[in-house]
Order: C-alpha cells, then sequence, then structure tokens
C-alpha cells in the first residue's frame, strides 16, 4: 500500500495524471462538511433544557460543528480545483497578482 502511494505521487510529480479512487475524495469532504453543518443548525434551534452548568460546554460544541464545516467545505473546494500541495496553492496565488498586475511577492529576507 505504501510502495503504490509513493509510486502515484511520483507519477504526480512527473504530470502524469493518477486515475485512481482519490480523484472523488472532494465529495466525501463536502458530505461530511453538510452534515455537520446540518448538525450545528438543527442544534442551535434545539436550543438547551438540560442542566445550567453545562451550557457552556453544549455552546462550545455547537461552535466547533459550525467551525468544522467550514474547514470541511475548504478541504473539499480545494480537493475539487486540484489543489494538492502548498506548492499549487502558491502558484494559484501568483496567477492571481498576475492577472490583477500586481507585482509578484519576493522573500522577506532578501
Amino acid at each position: 500500500m505504501k510502495m503504490a502511494m509513493a509510486e502515484e505521487e511520483e507519477e504526480y510529480d512527473q504530470g502524469v495524471v493518477v486515475c485512481d479512487a482519490s480523484i472523488g475524495t472532494h465529495w466525501w469532504w463536502a458530505t461530511g462538511s453538510a452534515a455537520q453543518l446540518g448538525w450545528g443548525i438543527f442544534s442551535f434551534k434545539r436550543g438547551y433544557s438540560g442542566q445550567c452548568n453545562l451550557m457552556p460546554l453544549r455552546a462550545f460544541g455547537v461552535a466547533s460543528l459550525f467551525v468544522g464545516a467550514g474547514a470541511s467545505a475548504s478541504i473539499a473546494a480545494l480537493k475539487a480545483s486540484g489543489i494538492h500541495k502548498v506548492e499549487d496553492l502558491m502558484e494559484v496565488g501568483a496567477n492571481i497578482r498576475n492577472a490583477l498586475g500586481v507585482r509578484p511577492r519576493r522573500a522577506r529576507d532578501e
């Protein structure tokens, strides 16, 4: 299994598109995000009817569902757009700056 993953990464680095089951993983992230968001909205609307000293714990749990839904949606968007590495994201940023006519960023230690 580990060898197969290394071969896939090697093929990806060489610019070869690897056709395997990991292509559709962004749907799992999107589904998880929708489930967390739905559960968070349901929990928020239902309110709290237990002991009042546990209310902060309940509020933290509901807030965590909303934050988790946002994080899962972000990962789904990145995976769906084909961004798999930090270098890919930096390249997208450089392309956006170039399209807007902004000068390229330089390293701070120069």
